[in-house]
């Protein structure tokens, strides 16, 4: 018997918003990303699957174990926050582009505490001069 489940997933992505439609036929799953832009009502995403759902092109059928038992809603939300924490949303190209900027972030951020310690001991420098220089008169 073959069965066929189709899912759309609608999140935030931090910028837009995006919908990953899933699906799963014979045990094989092929999967289409949209990106939406701004936040979609319920009758625009409706209205959107209707129109373009046949010219979606998805992607190369993977081999998937179909997944029988359901699972607390709640449950389902806890794991999915733990997912996207412990590995991050993106692709290692995207990965590698925020470690390249975390690094630099932090190379600015020591450039910077130098440029101020030195700006602050000539001043201070500064001011002993001068201190000492009032004082030689006498």
């Amino acid at each position: 018997m073959s069965r066929h489940v189709s899912t759309l997933n609608v999140f935030f992505n931090g910028q837009f918003w995006t919908g990953v439609f899933e699906n799963i036929s014979d045990g094989k799953l092929s999967v289409y990303k949209v990106t939406f832009g701004t936040e979609p009502k319920n009758y625009e995403v409706y209205e959107f699957v209707l129109k373009h759902y046949h010219k979606f092109k998805f992607s190369p059928e993977i081999e998937v174990s179909e997944k029988t038992t359901a699972k607390n809603p709640k449950r389902i939300q806890r794991e999915a926050k733990k997912q996207i924490q412990s590995t991050g949303i993106g692709t290692k190209s995207q990965q590698a582009l925020k470690l390249q900027h975390e690094q630099i972030k932090t190379e600015r951020r020591i450039i910077n505490r130098e440029q101020r310690e030195a700006e602050k001991r000539r001043i201070y420098e500064m001011k002993q001069s001068k201190r000492k220089e009032k004082h030689k008169g006498h």
